[in-house]
């Protein structure tokens, strides 16, 4: 690494909100807007996917629609009306790494609206009727993830690439595991993971400080008394070695699917991470991007080629997939392996360099616009590591010079080792 490269690094930004740890062990993050009348909560939970017995698949996104079904004292129906009443609106998500939910509402109706969430999520009743009901609502949603070729072709990768760990489950979970769970096992598992330690509520938006302090203090106290859930066996997953290829052939599909991946690395390497984000939009970026220019601009050999890398807490994903005639699946498979090698052996030029900077730092700025962005990305890296991460991430960016990029190149995107799944038409 350039002097001063490794100067820019050394500049750590302030993290432009107040973080606390509360006596329960809870995170708080909170940041003042002023200028917005609208105040977002976003609770996080280091209670995704990952934290399931392998025969408990699909049990975290489960819950996140069970938690909605009520409690001893708030009947399901209820938190909606309430909700919807004051103008606001709520959602929730469940990864591999985290369930999260978010509450968007007027800064003057928060105090009588996140007692309600908290509520849901401190004493969730999963009632057995509701159970059954909303069972159906999720076997559906699984049932339709199978009418996706790209969701089967990304799941079949990542069954390849993570044969261990969790990571290679599906979030939905199957049919089969879905029916043989039961509330008794639910109730265990959210007393198990929805617990102080594990929580992030991020508060941001036009309330300030003391007053926000004050309603998280007094409305997440009473938690269930912890049980002893079973917990999921992670297993470290390797780097790839050699080629792990699969074919899927699916009806109605019109235009065959590559789909290449790389294991990267978690988020205690966050520097590297930031390094393959660059490498992601170098290679399928815009028009001028090397895979993008040469594959779909010149040669036409492809209707669509993209590249990814995931964050993830302990072994990231690097992705390129592409959408073709079948008979150019070779050949385009050996272009990207080429380009692979070229990252490799060829330093990247600067104009080249400062391009993906210019990207990368144009989108952080942009997706850092709202106070539910702001809540989102203050609580995402506070679950994953820490919440200081995520202002870090445009000096961290722009550190990199050639050589940097070049070493990871090397390290992690291999053209001779990764996983590589093929969908064709019947």
């Amino acid at each position: 690494m350039s002097l001063n490269s490794l100067l820019q690094l050394l500049t750590v930004p302030v993290f432009p909100s107040a973080v606390f740890r509360l006596d329960n062990g809870l995170t708080f993050i909170h940041q003042y807007l002023p200028a917005t009348p609208v105040v977002v909560a976003d609770i996080w939970l280091s209670a995704g996917a990952t934290r399931e017995p392998e025969d408990c698949s699909g049990m975290a996104h489960f819950l996140e629609h069970m938690i909605f079904k009520g409690t001893e004292v708030l009947p399901p129906g209820v938190f909606d009306h309430v909700i919807e009443n004051r103008g606001g609106m709520t959602n929730a998500a469940t990864s591999h790494d985290y369930a999260h939910y978010f509450l968007t509402t007027a800064a003057p109706y928060l105090e009588d609206t996140l007692p309600y969430l908290a509520e849901l999520l401190l004493n969730a009743a999963i009632p057995e009727d509701e159970f059954v009901r909303e069972r159906e609502v999720v076997l559906e949603e699984i049932r339709q993830s199978y009418d996706d070729p790209d969701w089967i072709g990304f799941q079949a990768l990542s069954e390849s690439v993570y044969q261990r760990h969790p990571y290679g489950r599906s979030v939905l979970g199957t049919e089969l595991n879905l029916m043989q769970h039961s509330p008794e096992a639910m109730r265990c598992f959210h007393r198990a993971h929805y617990q102080p330690e594990n929580m992030t509520v991020v508060i941001v938006g036009g309330i300030a400080q003391e007053p926000a302090l004050e309603l998280v203090n007094r409305t997440f106290q009473q938690f269930l008394e912890r049980s002893a859930c079973p917990q999921a066996e992670v297993i470290a997953e390797p780097l790839l070695a050699g080629i792990r290829r699969q074919e899927l052939y699916l009806p109605r599909l019109e235009q065959a699917r590559l789909m290449m991946a790389w294991t990267g690395p978690g988020v205690e390497q966050c520097r590297s991470a930031y390094g393959l984000d660059l490498l992601s939009v170098l290679l399928a970026a815009g028009r001028s991007s090397r895979l993008v220019r040469e594959l779909r601009e010149d040669q036409q050999l492809v209707q669509a080629v993209s590249s990814n890398f995931s964050l993830q807490r302990e072994s990231s994903l690097f992705t390129i997939s592409a959408w073709l005639k079948p008979h150019q699946l070779e050949r385009v498979e050996s272009l990207i392996c080429a380009h692979l090698n070229e990252l490799q052996t060829t330093p990247i030029s600067p104009e080249e360099l400062a391009r993906c900077k210019r990207l990368l730092c144009n989108d952080y700025a942009f997706s850092t616009e709202t106070p539910s962005q702001l809540a989102g990305l203050y609580g995402y890296y506070s679950t994953l590591g820490e919440a200081g991460l995520a202002v870090s991430y445009p000096e961290q960016i722009k550190s990199f010079d050639s050589e940097d990029l070049q070493c990871l190149a090397q390290q992690y995107l291999s053209p001779h080792s990764y996983a590589v799944t093929v969908l064709k038409p019947c």
